[in-house]
């Protein structure tokens, strides 16, 4: 619980954020849009609020530390949300008893979206730590 309240006080934006992603990928339904209508509409809103959420957290992160840990880095903003995300996939198949659907497309929608934050934090986190 400690460590959990560490990351709460030292990541308070990437918290949140990933609070929302779990909080709108369990909601039971999702209101209709105008935007229903585009294609693949729904794969580009999980790369978007998925590459912006981990891109937060590599801003977070790079102002918070002075070196950088990058298997740590790895581990933390990338392997885990990509972990995270087949989890919610799973949850929204077999858990929300047929309200939402997981799909192979969406996992594969955010890691791109996670892989695109990784490529986007790696040189500011490099460049500020020189």
């Amino acid at each position: 619980m400690k460590y959990l309240m560490h990351l709460v006080r030292k990541y308070p934006f990437s918290v949140c954020l990933i609070a929302v992603i779990w909080f709108l990928s369990l909601m039971p339904y999702f209101p209709e849009t105008p935007l229903d209508d585009v294609v693949l509409i729904d794969k580009w809103v999980h790369i978007l609020m998925y590459g912006l959420t981990f891109t937060t957290v590599w801003i977070e992160y790079t102002f918070k530390h002075r070196k950088a840990d990058y298997e740590k880095l790895f581990f933390w903003a990338w392997l885990a949300p990509v972990a995270m995300s087949g989890t919610i996939e799973l949850l929204q198949e077999y858990c929300t008893f047929g309200c939402r659907s997981g799909e192979w497309l969406d996992l594969a929608a955010n890691t791109l979206g996670i892989t695109a934050a990784a490529i986007i934090g790696i040189p500011i986190l490099y460049f500020k730590t020189r």
